[in-house]
This record gives C-alpha cells, structure tokens and sequence, in this order.
C-alpha cells in the first residue's frame, strides 16, 4: 500500500503508521518469555518465575520498548517509501479512529529543504593577502627575547622605568571602603607591558624601592571588574623591590638556545619566517573562508527545519555547560542556560551546513585521500615530531572527520572564489595577526 504523505507547512509532513496489535501481543508475549529465563524474583528459582509474576513486573516497560521498536520501523519503512529526507525526529501521536485489531499513529515530521543556489558569479568576495615582513620577524625576535629575560634587583638610587619588574604592596579603597580584589602584598608585575590599568603604571613609574604612594584611579566603565567598573578608586601603594631587565643577545648561543641546529641568526630568522609564514596561511585562508561563506549564504535560497536548529541549540548549550565545568564552576550542570541565546547562532550553522552539502554535493568537493594527507602534513609541521602527530590524526575517525570537514570548507572557498567578483585587499601583518585566528 503506497504510503500518504500530507503537507502541513513549508518542511513539515505527516504520515499515518499502522500496526497490527496481534503483531505488538505476539512480540511482547516473546520478548516476556526470554526474559522469564534469566529474571530473578524471591521465592523461586532463576528461570522459574512464573509468567504472571514476570508480566506483573516487566509487562509495561516491555510493551513501550516493543512499540518504539515497531513505530520506528515503521516509520523508517514509510520514509524510505514514500523518498524522504527527514531532518530530525518526528512527533508521533496515537489516533483514536484506527481499524478493529489495528493501532493507528500520526507521524510529524520535517523533511530537509531543496536548496536552490542563485548564481555565484554575481556574489561578490573580498580576498585578502598577507606577507611575513622583516618587521614582523624582528618583533618576533623580541617576543622571544624577552620569554628568556633575567632579572637582577637595582640599586636603592634607582627609580623604577618601563621594562623594570615591581614588587609592591596595595589596597584600594571606595568611599572609604576595601573591595573585593583591591588588595595583595609582595605582587609583581613589569612596568609598560600593559599588565596593569595605565593610570597605576604611571603612578608606580619613577617610585624607588620604600616609598609609598597614594593616588587615585578611574576604573573604566568597561572593566571586567563590574563591582567596581565606572567607580573611582584610592590606593595606597608600597614599592618593595625594583628589579632590571637583561635580554638576551640575539647571537648563535641565542639560536642554539631555541633548537636552531645550525645555531647561526640567519637560520634563526628563516625559521621565525617559515612559521610566521603559516600561520599567516592558516589566518588568511580563516578570513577568505568567512567571506566565502557569507556570501555562499547570501545566494541561496532554502527553507531551515525547525528540528535541526532546535538539534544544534541543544548541541551549543551542552557545549557551554562542558565549558563550565571545564573552569571549575560551581553546580554547572543546574546553572540555568537560556536556548534563546544560541539559536540566532544556531540557525545560522545549519543553514550554512545546508548549502555548503548541497555544493559539495552538485559539484564534487568531497575530500580526497591525498587531501587529507596532505593537510595532516601541514598541520603536523607545526610540532617537534610531525610523524607521530600524522599517526595521531590518521589513528582516529573522529579526528580524521574534523579534518575531513576543514579540508571540504577548503574545497568550496576555492570553488567560490573561482567564480565570484574578487575584491584584493593586502592586509598588514599587524592587522592579520590581531583579528581572532
């Protein structure tokens, strides 16, 4: 019998499910019996409980596992039957009107949407590029001088300056009040790296070691602080100690310091280079994708199902809890989550995840192996031993499905960018490097 298939709005269907209740006895009848044979009850033996004991106790749960079983066979008959993609779990509600010796079911459901894509050579795309300056490899240098700085303490004369690193005593008081956070004795920081609200820098630069100061401070309307942001604040501040910073010369025991087998600066740099030069391909490519993506969506036309939205929402908000419980929050699991705040985001990821399958799809961007390969090899090169980081990645599905996913995304950007209007746009390194990678 062919199976009728009602359109109710946009995605959503409903089919009627039919089942023969003789069917349901018989298998819950068989299922009861092979669970008399292990079942154990006080007062007889294992295997010689009798049946009415056995029903008694088991007969409902065994008649909702027989019927989810049964509905949802059904129900996956009828889908395949009738051609339909069905997008999330249908809603099944027993109808009253069903034939003698038959139950009757309505099944509620969403179908996923045709997607239709508008032409790609009208989109419009900004590609943006990048290179590796000198500049860039000198502040790099710079970093890692100073991850291998040493301090030595300054002469009682001396007035601490940028660069020198402090240890001090403070409190701060609001209206008179101590405040939560307002207060540490022996706390170090280092002058001019930003560390601390500029105001109490400048308070503290030019201080030598014994003298105190008290001087007053704006929070900022935005700090993170928000008990204090906005609120004027005075500290009382003691300069315990003024240590000086030594940076190490950059030389060929710098370079051998860092793992430069040749140990020389030339090759120190070119190595600075080749890594700068990475994750510069890896940014730009993140900033290209976005673009890509954006207009990918801005061209298509498609219906999103409710129950996929409603599915990704559930995944962001088990996510966040995850994340809470991650940083040691308190009673993660009860802390209440509104859906409301992941669904905009959420809409979002699955209507985007709909038209890039459906790109992939219509024009062959599925992954291939030596894809694959060769993105573990990139990223591998990342590491001190790249071998064992590929056999790490090619050793799990998960983790090859990740890639596999970051490899299709790659193939659709470049397919995009071959068809649409692009707009070049050179991005300094200091710009690239400060937007989220």
């Amino acid at each position: 019998m062919a199976v009728t298939v009602e359109t109710l709005e946009k995605l959503e269907r409903r089919i009627t499910l039919t089942l023969a209740a003789a069917d349901i006895n018989s298998e819950v009848e068989t299922r009861l019996k092979k669970l008399a044979r292990t079942v154990k009850a006080d007062g007889f033996r294992p295997g010689k409980v009798p049946m009415s004991v056995v029903a008694q106790r088991y007969g409902y749960s065994v008649q909702y596992e027989v019927m989810n079983d049964k509905l949802g066979q059904a129900f996956q008959n009828a889908a395949n039957e009738a051609q339909l993609r069905v997008a999330g779990m249908p809603r099944i509600a027993q109808k009253d009107n069903a034939a003698e010796g038959e139950m009757a079911f309505d099944a509620t459901f969403e179908v996923y949407p045709e997607v239709k894509i508008g032409d790609l050579a009208a989109a419009e795309v900004e590609r943006v590029s990048s290179d590796v300056t000198e500049e860039a490899i000198d502040k790099t240098v710079e970093i890692l001088r100073k991850q291998r700085r040493t301090f030595a303490q300054r002469a009682a004369a001396d007035a601490a300056v940028d660069g020198d690193r402090v240890s001090i005593d403070f409190e701060g008081k609001i209206d008179g009040e101590p405040f939560a956070g307002g207060k540490a004795d022996g706390f170090q920081f280092i002058l001019g790296e930003g560390q601390m609200l500029e105001a109490f820098e400048k308070a503290v630069r030019g201080m030598k070691a014994g003298e105190s100061k008290t001087f007053p401070l704006a929070f900022p309307e935005d700090y993170h602080g928000k008990d204090v942001a906005g609120k004027e604040a005075d500290f009382l501040v003691t300069l315990k100690k003024i240590e000086a910073q030594h940076l190490p010369e950059v030389n060929e025991a710098f370079a051998k310091s860092l793992g430069i087998k040749d140990g020389t600066v030339e090759a120190l740099r070119a190595d600075i280079k080749k890594n700068l030069e990475r994750e510069v391909k890896f940014r730009v490519l993140a900033r290209n994708k976005a673009a890509v993506m954006d207009a990918l969506v801005a061209a298509a036309e498609l219906d999103i199902p409710n129950a996929l939205v409603a599915g990704e929402t559930e995944r962001m908000v088990a996510a966040a809890r995850e994340d809470l419980k991650k940083r040691g929050i308190k009673d993660a699991d009860k802390a209440p989550i509104p859906e409301e705040l992941f669904k905009p985001q959420a809409e979002k990821r699955v209507r985007l995840g709909l038209v890039v399958a459906e790109l992939v799809r219509a024009n062959n961007l599925q992954a291939k192996p030596e894809q694959l390969q060769a993105h573990i090899e990139e990223l591998s090169q990342s590491y001190e031993k790249p071998a064992e980081v590929v056999r790490w990645y090619l050793s799990d599905r998960e983790r090859l499905a990740e890639v596999e996913a970051v490899v299709i995304e790659n193939n659709v950007t470049e397919f995009v960018l071959g068809k649409a209007k692009i707009s070049d746009k050179a991005l300094p390194f200091d710009e690239l490097m400060a937007t989220a990678g």
